[in-house]
């Protein structure tokens, strides 16, 4: 399962409470596509499915399928804030390849 960073649990839960909604989770996913054969996805969501993995950082929850999980396992997801590389990034070590853009893999 994905792990969060203490900077990006922050900025999620920023976010979250811009939304304004409750029962907010994100939801981090694989999918197929991308320049390099996967691409993540992530998004907030509400619908939560029997089996979907569901982990609690810092109040945030984050939710994913269970063949995304397999995929994310023993990644992690950070947030940085600059001038260079600003945004939200994955290091997954399952990852045999990447894109130059990093939101792919293989």
């Amino acid at each position: 399962m994905i792990t969060l960073t203490d900077s990006a649990a922050s900025k999620v839960g920023e976010l979250i409470t811009a939304e304004g909604e409750e029962g907010l989770a994100l939801r981090v996913a694989v999918r197929p596509g991308g320049c390099s054969g996967f691409s993540y996805e992530m998004y907030f969501d509400t619908d939560r499915a029997a089996d979907d993995v569901t982990v609690d950082y810092a109040g945030i929850d984050v939710v994913v399928d269970p063949s995304s999980a397999q995929l994310l396992e023993g990644a992690t997801l950070d947030y940085k804030d600059g001038l260079q590389d600003a945004g939200f990034s994955i290091d997954n070590p399952n990852a045999e390849r990447t894109c130059g853009c990093g939101q792919s893999f293989s």
